[in-house]
């Protein structure tokens, strides 16, 4: 007898925003590459009132209620207009809305968020529930950046995967690919090599090692990408090994790209910390959508 397995949908947050609606969008198109539903969610935090302040707020949830399902209605809208294929359903949840993704991110194949929401502060440049579910969440998680909050996410340039040989970071190499080869576009592999030493003594005497280092960690990047090439050989890989910070130099690709991907922490982060300071970077600043991957769980 065949067992059927449940179909994880693509869940996406909306609150009323741009964002939001871009990160619909986004959601949408890649519920149809994956051939997954599509869930629109707005999380709505009724909070209890009491005497004497109750009878001023008669009817509040209700109002809280109806604009939480026009906000519903109008990205649905949206995401079957970008994607008519989409299957799409929506609901609304109360609760407070880090909280409820994250839970929900346990069953869930993807969440997808905008940069920031309606409820920011001014000058923050990514929310605090993106970077929450980033941190926190089971499943991995988008980030839908732009340019800049006028200009929506670019659908051309190539997937971008931070590599740097961690645990953590393990397992956005094969998400990549899978991002890469449903698009039909080349993955860069980017791996960054630093030392204090060799940047203080860089002019000196030991620039001329940097081509042999650079060499020789080809090879371990080649190597470690050797299984995904030979699972996706449609997808044409495009390694860079350079001498930077990996934030720095994954903003740089991210300048061409369509989607940047990477785990939740790598090699140089702090023992105890759930989300590196390279993946905060990227949700801060990249402009371009940037995918956070959690490592595998027993």
């Amino acid at each position: 007898m065949t067992e059927l397995t449940e179909t994880r949908p693509i869940v996406v947050g909306v609150d009323g925003s741009a964002s939001a609606t871009e990160a619909v969008r986004w959601a949408a198109q890649e519920a149809v590459r994956r051939d997954l539903p599509l869930v629109i969610e707005h999380v709505c935090a009724l909070v209890p009132i009491a005497a004497p302040y109750a009878e001023a707020f008669v009817g509040y949830k209700s109002v809280v209620a109806e604009e939480g399902q026009r906000w519903l209605a109008e990205a649905r809208t949206a995401a079957e207009k970008v994607a008519p294929r989409a299957q799409v359903s929506t609901e609304l949840v109360n609760g407070w809305a880090a909280e409820h993704l994250i839970g929900r991110s346990a069953s869930v194949e993807l969440v997808v968020l905008g940069s920031r929401g309606l409820g920011g502060f001014t000058g923050l440049l990514a929310g605090s529930v993106a970077v929450q579910v980033a941190a926190h969440g089971h499943c991995p998680l988008v980030v839908v950046r732009g340019a800049d909050p006028q200009t929506p996410p670019r659908q051309d340039g190539p997937v971008v995967v931070g590599v740097d040989g961690s645990p953590a970071g393990e397992a956005a190499i094969p998400f990549a690919f899978r991002a890469a080869d449903a698009r039909g576009v080349p993955l860069v592999a980017v791996h960054t090599w630093t030392d204090q030493a060799i940047v203080i003594g860089w002019q000196s005497s030991l620039a001329t090692n940097w081509k042999t280092i650079r060499q020789e960690h080809l090879k371990l990047l080649d190597e470690r990408l050797a299984p995904l090439r030979a699972r996706y050989p449609g997808v044409t890989v495009h390694p860079d090994v350079a001498m930077d910070g990996p934030a720095r130099t994954l903003l740089e690709h991210a300048r061409t790209a369509q989607l940047v991907v990477v785990g939740t922490r790598g090699r140089g982060g702090f023992r105890g910390l759930l989300l590196g300071s390279t993946s905060q970077a990227l949700l801060h600043h990249a402009p371009c959508p940037v995918a956070v991957v959690p490592p595998v769980r027993p």
